[in-house]
């Protein structure tokens, strides 16, 4: 190979992304042929009783109400709103006309989002009983 081959101005990142690679793939085997030979294969009591004080766990299934998930990606969909505003708001006379007409209609779908969700009671708090 000439020298011409190795001058490439991206050969060197290369290099780390395949040194990087194989030192990850490296760790994370040697982590698991480590634990797998320190770790005790045989059950023990100590690891099935209680560890703090308290009553006993029962076994029940853990229900956790799906409002908890829909507020949440309610919150995530209209934040990341602000997201696209900003760039928006930074570049507004740039944009002129155009940027502010657009802006507006992705604030209209928003707001039409928003509508929705709030005609379907997504945005009221249900008691958990």
């Amino acid at each position: 190979m000439t020298h011409m081959e190795f001058a490439h101005p991206y050969f060197g990142a290369f290099v780390m992304f395949i040194v990087t690679f194989g030192a990850f793939g490296a760790t994370v085997w040697l982590s698991r042929y480590i634990s797998r030979k320190i770790a005790r294969l045989d059950t023990e009591k100590l690891k099935t009783t209680l560890y703090e004080c308290g009553p006993e766990v029962t076994k029940q299934p853990n229900r956790i109400s799906a409002q908890f998930y829909l507020t949440a990606l309610l919150f995530i969909l209209f934040d990341v709103e602000i997201i696209f505003m900003f760039p928006w708001a930074v570049n507004f006379k740039i944009l002129g006309w155009f940027g502010f007409i657009e802006m507006i209609l992705f604030i209209i779908l928003l707001a039409i989002g928003f509508l929705y969700a709030w005609k379907k009671g997504a945005l009221e708090w249900h008691s958990i009983k």
